[in-house]
């Protein structure tokens, strides 16, 4: 049995983020398609300046996240497998360029030793032009492709979301997970993660 496919709009995805309306982001979508590329893997660019320009993108530094300092990128690419999550402490806002698919879990279910069983997780549609906040405690990672054009989504976060981490001393276990500034990362050993990255997935390297 493949994995079933919700959407952003159904009642299931609002355990896990929320559709955000009323922003105007045309020229945010143009600028994407004009400007951004679909390698044949996965691209992720934390902050892209043509981007940080955009006045929606303003618009959610000033509103959505209360007027703190943010960061706008995309992710890009072809992909169809989960391979690892990540979760942050803020929300994370995707804006949806092309159709694609987000697959999502809780930090809640998250086991003492910090493994998680992907069977608990589930996939939702993101049709092109929607903007959806993905909340902090929501485990995700890159999206998936939904034909063989790839896909294209807008990534903003935090500023200084994913850069690299200054040197710093475990307290306890969980600092095992921070893998760049503000990511803690739980990897699936088919996933191909760099050496050093906690891998922590178990059950099925999920596929769309």
């Amino acid at each position: 049995m493949g994995l079933e496919i919700k959407s952003v709009y159904s009642p299931e995805f609002g355990t896990y983020g929320r559709v955000i309306d009323g922003y105007d982001c045309q020229e945010l979508l143009q600028k994407m398609q004009e400007h951004t590329p679909v390698p044949e893997d996965v691209v992720y660019v934390p902050s892209d300046a043509v981007l940080e320009g955009i006045e929606a993108v303003k618009a959610v530094e000033h509103n959505l996240y209360g007027q703190m300092p943010i960061q706008a990128g995309y992710c890009n690419g072809h992909n169809r497998k989960l391979n690892a999550v990540e979760y942050h402490r803020d929300s994370e806002i995707n804006v949806a360029v092309s159709d694609l698919i987000l697959i999502l879990g809780r930090q809640q279910e998250i086991g003492a030793d910090y493994t998680y069983d992907t069977a608990r997780m589930e996939a939702f549609l993101a049709p092109a032009g929607v903007m959806v906040e993905i909340y902090a405690t929501t485990l995700h990672y890159a999206p998936c492709q939904v034909d063989e054009e790839g896909f294209r989504c807008v990534v903003i976060l935090p500023r200084g979301t994913n850069m690299d981490l200054e040197p710093f001393e475990p307290k306890n276990e969980e600092d095992r997970l921070l893998f760049a500034k503000n990511k803690w990362l739980i990897g699936h050993a088919e996933g191909g993660l760099p050496e050093g990255a906690f891998l922590g997935l178990k059950g099925e390297n999920l596929t769309v």
